[in-house]
């Protein structure tokens, strides 16, 4: 029973990571409608930004504080510069402009820093604590602090802010938003801007835990799309809770289903995606399409 918490523990670590970065894709398809295929190549050319800072000899929370900055202006800029001019466009062309966000984030990444790995610092502590027999790492419970926190702060600015409440609006009906006086390309750039800043959130999370490089977050991002699909792309909890759903659902079958191992771990998500999507294409929090005739 012990080692089966174990991997329950390890599970819900991981998942908390995915469930960060599903949160932005989240927060961007709730304010625009857009499923951000780039979100991934972001986060990751934030984490370079954290990475640089600290070794230019910034301490840690003071490198991420400044990481978050440069990361929501980046991700309003790049609503105004790259998303806006094909706004009412053809969804094929927006997700033909987002994939090629993804390559030339990639790219710029390469290019600047290099491809070679990296040792991005870890800003907890090495040790686990002892918890009814379970060790749970101090890295996991920072992560889950984290996550927390960014949660929290979210939550506060959507149901407690004058700002929160135009984003709600804008969200519901961009229309009606902005016959009240609302200014609906602002509230979209500043979606879009705190979308890349809990993105760099994901992106700090996930580089201790690998090794930096620009391609680190290709496989992260396949288990946020599991996670936002599962919980439903128009649902922040929902992001939050698919997350960790997928990451304790990857661990466990990583680890008990022979077949999969931890080679073919890739595979639970894109069964979780295939499976929702045809038992439950809104997802369990999120909420179906009524179309009037």
């Amino acid at each position: 029973m012990s080692e089966f918490l174990q991997q329950v523990v390890e599970g819900l670590g991981a998942g908390a990571i995915y469930a960060s970065l599903a949160l932005a894709l989240v927060l961007i398809y709730r304010f625009t409608g857009i499923v951000n295929f780039a979100q991934g190549e972001l986060a990751m050319f934030s984490a370079y930004i954290a990475w640089q800072c600290v070794h230019a000899g910034l301490p840690f929370w003071l490198a991420l504080l400044i990481t978050l900055a440069v990361s929501f202006t980046g991700g309003m800029l790049i609503e105004r510069v790259v998303i806006r001019p094909v706004e009412g466009a053809p969804e094929l062309t927006v997700v033909i402009i987002t994939v090629g966000l993804f390559i030339f984030v990639n790219a710029a990444a390469g290019w600047i820093w290099s491809f070679l790995i990296k040792d991005f610092p870890n800003p907890f502590p090495g040790g686990a604590a002892e918890l009814g027999g379970v060790a749970v790492g101090y890295a996991t419970l920072g992560i889950f602090v984290v996550v927390g926190v960014v949660m929290g702060l979210l939550y506060l600015l959507f149901q407690h802010t004058k700002i929160g409440l135009a984003m709600r609006a804008v969200s519901a009906n961009p229309d009606s938003a902005r016959l009240v006086g609302i200014r609906v390309g602002w509230m979209l750039a500043l979606g879009w801007g705190l979308a890349a800043m809990v993105g760099a959130v994901s992106g700090v999370l996930v580089a201790p835990q690998l090794f930096l490089e620009p391609n680190m977050m290709g496989g992260v991002l396949i288990y946020a799309f599991a996670a936002a699909t599962l919980g439903g792309f128009d649902s922040p909890v929902g992001a939050v809770v698919g997350g960790l759903v997928v990451g304790v659902a990857e661990t466990l079958a990583g680890a008990y289903v022979d077949a999969i191992g931890a080679d073919l771990k890739v595979g639970v998500p894109l069964v979780i995606i295939l499976a929702v999507l045809l038992l439950r294409p809104q997802g369990l929090f999120g909420h179906a399409e009524v179309e009037r005739a």
